[in-house]
């Protein structure tokens, strides 16, 4: 099974989400970012789901819509890890850390 490793950085992409979904339903914030850190954990079994883009990254799409979530992540086969680094809301243009 692949090991997962969120990057320090996850914690300020986290924070975001929590102070955005808490504008408009401050009860399900915190119900919501645990869904977005579920989520991810399919990476433990399929590593290579996410779609490719530039750098050897992948992208996994979580959810849709107002609900939707992209996490950027490098799978390393060697070490049989996949490094998640980053995480948007699909409706932003990129990564806050531009990783």
């Amino acid at each position: 099974m692949t090991r997962i490793e969120m990057a320090p950085e996850l914690l300020d992409d986290f924070d975001r989400f929590f102070d955005y979904i808490a504008q408009f339903d401050a009860g399900s914030a915190s119900e919501r970012i645990g869904e977005i850190v579920e989520a991810v954990q399919i990476l433990a079994t399929s590593p290579m789901m996410g779609r490719p883009v530039k750098g050897g990254k992948r992208e996994l799409v979580i959810g849709r819509a107002t609900r939707g979530y992209v996490a950027l992540y490098r799978y390393v086969a060697p070490l049989d890890t996949a490094f998640v680094l980053a995480m948007r809301s699909q409706r932003e243009s990129g990564y806050k850390n531009n990783s």
